[in-house]
């Protein structure tokens, strides 16, 4: 059957949080040090992974943390636990950090997310937004007038469930108008993308590398499954 939608993650697939100039140029650890590049590379992987959980948490971060995608205040009180448990001991330094993570003109796209976007679109198909993710990411799309090309925006704390519940697929699919059949999802996470296949979806992963490394795997995908 042909492909008449396209669902894309946005963490890793369309977008990555990459460390900017002066956000960790100041965080100490527990010892009083700045951080090295090992700590700070490891500090950026644990802010971004989408499925693994990457500290030990207790009883009550650890509720958070499952349900961090459905909830904004779980997603901050997780993620401030794991800042300080990853060696950002300050609350202070640990909140500025977390704002960094939630704001989207933060987040770096791909470079070939446009012209995937632009692509899917100006072909009759429609493109699709699924992420597991607790703020709004809309202004990243609008402030590049990306958004026009995009039908709908599947958020997991906008309708309470989260990749890879069947549910979250169903939403998207339904709000795009198509059947799974003919739906194509994209995404870095074979364990919550790929998730979608249960409902009939086909699937394509791609590598969250850094995105000066990654510059025309949305496209290359897109190939691949005759949507260009």
């Amino acid at each position: 059957m042909a492909i008449n939608a396209v669902l894309f993650d946005f963490s890793g697939t369309l977008f990555r949080l990459e460390q900017q100039d002066g956000w960790l140029d100041d965080v100490r650890d527990d010892d009083g040090e700045v951080l090295d590049v090992e700590a700070q590379t490891e500090l950026m992987r644990r802010m971004t992974a989408p499925v693994e959980q990457s500290v030990e948490l207790d009883e009550e971060h650890l509720y958070a943390w499952h349900n961090r995608d459905r909830d904004p205040e779980l997603h901050r009180k997780v993620y401030l636990e794991v800042l300080r448990l990853s060696g950002v001991p300050r609350r202070d330094q640990a909140e500025a950090l977390y704002a960094q993570l939630v704001a989207p003109d933060q987040w770096t796209p791909y470079p070939d997310t446009e012209a995937a976007l632009k692509a899917v679109a100006s072909s009759g198909r429609k493109a699709g937004v699924l992420s597991n993710i607790a703020f709004d990411i809309r202004p990243a799309f609008g402030q590049r007038g990306w958004d026009a090309h995009v039908a709908e925006f599947t958020l997991s704390f906008e309708v309470g469930a989260v990749k890879p519940e069947p549910e979250i697929f169903q939403n998207a699919i339904e709000r795009l108008g198509v059947r799974a059949e003919e739906t194509l999802m994209v995404g870095d996470s074979e364990e919550a993308d790929g998730g979608a296949r249960a409902l009939g979806c086909r699937f394509a992963l791609v590598d969250p590398l850094p995105t000066a490394q990654r510059p025309d795997a949305l496209l290359g995908v897109l190939r691949e499954h005759g949507v260009l």
